[in-house]
């Protein structure tokens, strides 16, 4: 059976979380993703969504599914899925929500990032 499922990685979900890196920090990440699509024999299609607020379109890219995706290695692949999540605010920064506290939640024995 065929279908689609989208997933939009937003909330940390602390107790369902594992760490990985996000920028360089660790950030609670849920690893839901790797776990749906292992359980489901699932492809992964990237994509990224976003206002072109040049034409007012909302414009939808797909990228390549990931090969050899989901690995053996839950953190490896919640770490690959933070990476492409990287990349697309690199390419515009201006759409990242900022004031989102991406690193509320921390490893045990780190210090708080906000105050």
């Amino acid at each position: 059976m065929a279908g689609l499922f989208i997933i939009t990685p937003i909330s940390t979900l602390a107790p369902k979380s594992i760490f990985v890196d996000f920028f360089t920090q660790q950030a609670a990440t849920v690893p839901a993703l790797a776990r749906l699509s292992k359980l489901t024999q699932a492809k992964v299609i990237p994509s990224y969504a976003y206002q072109d607020y040049a034409n007012g379109r909302l414009t939808i890219r797909f990228y390549k599914a990931w090969d050899h995706y989901p690995s053996d290695d839950l953190t490896f692949d919640t770490r690959r899925m933070n990476a492409f999540i990287e990349q697309r605010i690199l390419e515009k920064p201006e759409l990242y929500l900022w004031s989102h506290k991406r690193f509320k939640t921390r490893p045990p024995g780190e210090s708080p990032v906000y105050k």
